[in-house]
């Protein structure tokens, strides 16, 4: 993919044109007969083929199990009940992945005062008394320099496709610039209510966020322009509110204790990766990769009421030796600091004790290898 200079992003192509995101609708399940489903799988595109085919097979098998006189159980919610996911988008370090965790009330996503610090979208659940929020925070929309790179923004595109409502982050303590005009451009494609988000307002004078915001509202049209300080908890509810009312009337769609449907590993990647980030180098955060090779229950011992202890095997990546000193340190003090500073925060999400096996390898190039990216996940 080819990523605009910055006199294209002023003018630039639409890089979302032609993309369909309306999702493939099928019948009623009770209207359903054989001849039916596979109607609709003639007439499906063929790149959704094995998603109709899954999505039949579901109906055939609901279908059946009904017949057989199973009992489907439905949670009680009320009628006016909303819930739908929402896309958290904007360039890099506009504090989206605060405001995530603000919104959810717990630490979902890691957060850096460097950018690029999210690699995947993240998905935090935020519950409230007749609402559902599913937050998918996602990598900054930025100029790829690597394959790894031109990935992020794949996972930036995809997720626009596939929710009910966007938050775009413009942080009040930036002016508008290219970067933001370029991503309000692609937004005028998505069918989508966009709701235009002032983050950062506490680190400027009142003056400037009124500045701020008539300079949003000028960038283009939205649902709703909410000024926001996800440090000081400033308009984070009626964030919510807002949203609430955005997303379709729908039944809960992850259970009421939930608040991440990231697994487990991810997390403690995460966890790593961000202790990791702490007072590095300028070039050496986007080298940086975290992938948790193994997990292993130690055996309970006889007379401790405490759950066993966790044994994480994890490789830290770097692309150069010389990086990889810098985060082992002096005979491995940098190395013990950011064991100590992830163990803390992997043991307050799992609840139990851990022993955090670190080794730190390099992988030369790996943003641009794409075995090595399919190895980390991207």
């Amino acid at each position: 993919m080819h990523f605009p200079s910055d006199d294209e992003l002023m003018a630039g192509p639409n890089a979302f044109e032609g993309v369909d995101l309306d999702a493939l609708e099928l019948p009623d399940e009770e209207s359903l007969d054989d001849a039916d489903i596979d109607a609709e799988l003639d007439e499906a595109d063929d790149e959704r083929v094995h998603d109709v085919e899954d999505s039949v097979h579901s109906l055939r098998q609901l279908r059946a199990e009904t017949n057989a006189g199973a009992d489907i159980i439905v949670p009680d919610f009320p009628e006016d009940f909303r819930a739908g996911f929402i896309s958290i988008v904007g360039r890099p370090n506009v504090g989206k992945s605060t405001l995530t965790n603000a919104l959810v009330g717990h630490k979902v996503a890691i957060t850096s005062g460097r950018p690029e610090t999210t690699r995947h979208n993240i998905r935090g659940i935020v519950h409230g008394e007749n609402y559902q929020l599913v937050l998918v925070d996602t990598p900054g929309y930025h100029r790829p320099r690597t394959l790894l790179g031109k990935r992020l923004n794949d996972m930036v595109r995809e997720a626009l496709a596939e929710v009910d409502c966007v938050v775009f982050c413009m942080p009040a303590d930036q002016r508008i610039g290219p970067g933001d005009q370029f991503i309000a451009r692609e937004l005028r494609s998505v069918r989508r209510p966009v709701i235009a988000v002032a983050t950062k307002c506490d680190s400027v004078p009142r003056e400037r966020v009124l500045e701020h915001l008539l300079a949003i509202e000028k960038l283009g049209e939205w649902s709703a322009i909410v000024p926001v300080s996800s440090f000081k908890h400033e308009g984070i509810d009626r964030l919510r509110e807002v949203l609430a009312e955005k997303v379709p009337l729908s039944p809960p769609l992850y259970p009421q204790d939930d608040i991440s449907d990231e697994s487990r590993e991810t997390m403690i990647a995460e966890f790593i990766r961000e202790a990791a980030l702490e007072g590095v180098r300028d070039e050496l955060p986007h080298s940086l990769a975290v992938k948790v090779e193994e997990i292993i229950e130690r055996p309970k011992r006889e007379g401790d009421d405490r759950p066993p202890l966790l044994d994480i095997h994890v490789n830290v990546y770097v692309e150069r030796d010389s990086q990889k000193a810098i985060i082992i340190g002096k005979k491995g003090s940098r190395l013990k600091e950011i064991g100590t500073r992830a163990r803390a925060h992997i043991e307050e999400y799992l609840g139990r004790r851990v022993y955090l096996d670190l080794h730190v390898r390099t992988a030369k190039d790996w943003q641009s290898d794409p075995k090595m990216l399919q190895r980390l996940g991207f």
